[in-house]
């Protein structure tokens, strides 16, 4: 008969999955995400999944100002990854889009990431990698119920 394993307690977890965050900075900052910030990255993300937003929601989801977040989306527009819309039914109204660069930026990005994490997960035992993936499918399923519950746009950040 095998002992069952001891339950690590939340504030265990969180410990390490905060180390865990740290050094998946680390890794993801080998994978350069120049030509934009790290705020200008998010502002990226979050028009991937809120396509069409307006200025005013994109900020408060950003937590800043409609003019920050304008000149976010200056600097955004100028490199080619967002495009700025009017619709037909408000004039006064622009919607904020990710161009096609925009999305080809974030695959390249995401694959980037996604190769860095591999050499990693590589060198760990499957058993190990298996226990991990069931274990982050269920932080993504809590984290994302717990993002939506706050009011706050979809806000992937790969």
């Amino acid at each position: 008969m095998t002992t069952p394993l001891p339950r690590p307690q939340p504030h265990e977890a969180a410990r390490v999955t905060a180390r865990a965050a740290e050094l998946l900075e680390v890794l993801w900052g080998r994978a350069s995400t120049a030509p934009v910030s790290a705020s200008q990255l998010r502002v990226l993300f979050i028009l991937e999944h809120n396509e069409g937003i307006n200025l005013r929601t994109l900020a408060d989801a950003l937590g800043s100002t409609p003019p920050s977040t304008s000149r976010l989306c200056d600097r955004l527009q100028a490199v080619g990854f967002v495009e700025r819309k009017t619709p037909a039914a408000n004039r006064r109204e622009l919607e904020l889009h990710l161009s096609r660069h925009g999305r080809a930026f974030l695959t390249g990005l995401r694959l980037r990431r996604e190769s860095a994490l591999q050499s990693v997960l590589e060198q760990m035992p499957a058993a190990q990698r298996t226990s991990l993936l069931s274990g982050l499918e269920a932080f993504c399923a809590a984290a994302a119920a717990q993002i939506h519950e706050d009011g706050e746009p979809a806000a992937r950040t790969a």
